[in-house]
């Protein structure tokens, strides 16, 4: 029996997560992006998601994009950027493997009010791209704005997008096609010594560190250059996902050091600041095989997205003796109230 798959525009983001199209994970950057282009480039799909594959014109407060910063400066140069950014995705033609060269962000207009309104618009070929898409990958804010490098970033999205492959835990990529999905500047890191050292080596210990996933990049070999990688990725148990959930607690040079693996005392978040709401309403965390279990019951639904329609829901009910049956039941429910 062929696995149901949903289309991707049908997926919902959440108050935990957003989603971003696959094709949109594995672009191959012909100009290269930083770390907060990405993030102001994810915030600008997720505000537009209940419209994204329409011709219309989207408004977002700046200083959503803004965050932290009080200067308006960055988001602008970022907007520039993603203008101007072209980008390879790979896409099927007439039954065949072809490449699309698409812009990432079509025209928009800034006011001038330091606390004004963006309105933006979604390319019409990077439209259609995400209308076909049936491949997504759901993104978790808090880690989203916790990871400290466009490398990890962009390494934490494509495990995200690959995680629930169900009869699929490795890819194999070229080490020319690894730099253009990570975005490493041409001239750059051109040793693969150089690119695992500053690059690849970061990437992974932040996402594994961060993440619900585990994810390893080993070198393959052709003759005596390497030629090509794998990735190799594989779920958290119960007990390491929660350390990552308090890992994201940390401050960035903290994580940092909890990452890389050193042996210096990390110091948690000072406690007048508050804990993310979120990890607040998260509660126990699910065993692998209740997602395996969940996904044989459900095909073509997102069990993360019903994830978070239990928790919600379950915040204002006593504490379920056992989460995962409690889930599990919920899900039944909720699949038969909203049938595919």
């Amino acid at each position: 029996m062929a696995e149901t798959r949903i289309r991707t525009v049908e997926a919902r983001p959440n108050a935990d997560s957003l989603v971003k199209p696959g094709e949109l994970v594995d672009l191959i950057e012909v100009t290269p992006l930083t770390l907060n282009d990405r993030r102001i480039y994810n915030q600008l799909l997720e505000n537009a998601w209940e419209a994204i594959d329409k011709p219309v014109t989207h408004v977002i407060s700046k200083s959503t994009l803004r965050g932290s910063h009080n200067s308006n400066d960055r988001v602008g140069e970022s907007l520039e950027r993603l203008m101007s950014a072209i980008v390879k995705v790979a896409v099927i033609w007439d039954g065949e493997p072809a490449i699309e060269r698409v812009q990432l962000l079509g025209g928009n207009l800034e006011s001038g009010r330091s606390d004004g309104l963006l309105e933006y618009e979604i390319p019409a070929r990077l439209r259609k791209i995400i209308r076909n898409s049936q491949v997504f990958a759901r993104l978790q804010r808090e880690v989203m704005f916790a990871l400290s490098s466009k490398y990890a970033l962009t390494l934490y999205e494509m495990v995200q997008k690959r995680g629930n492959l169900r009869w699929k835990a490795s890819e194999r990529f070229t080490l020319e096609a690894l730099r253009g999905i990570m975005g490493v500047p041409k001239g750059k890191l051109s040793s693969w010594s150089n690119l695992k050292l500053r690059a690849i080596d970061p990437a992974v210990a932040e996402v594994n560190a961060l993440s619900d996933f585990l994810v390893e990049i080993l070198p393959i070999k052709t003759g005596r250059a390497v030629t090509h990688v794998e990735m190799r990725w594989w779920r958290k148990d119960g007990d390491a996902s929660g350390a990552a959930d308090r890992a994201l607690q940390f401050s960035k040079v903290g994580r940092r050091v909890k990452a890389e693996g050193r042996t210096e005392e990390v110091r948690p978040a000072p406690e007048s600041r508050p804990r993310p709401g979120w990890l607040e309403s998260r509660g126990p965390a699910l065993q692998t095989a209740t997602y395996e279990t969940a996904r044989l019951r459900h095909p073509g639904y997102d069990i993360y997205f019903v994830e978070s329609e239990w928790r919600e829901w379950s915040a204002r009910k006593e504490p379920a003796k056992d989460p995962d049956r409690a889930y599990l039941a919920f899900f039944r429910s909720y699949a038969e109230k909203n049938p595919l």
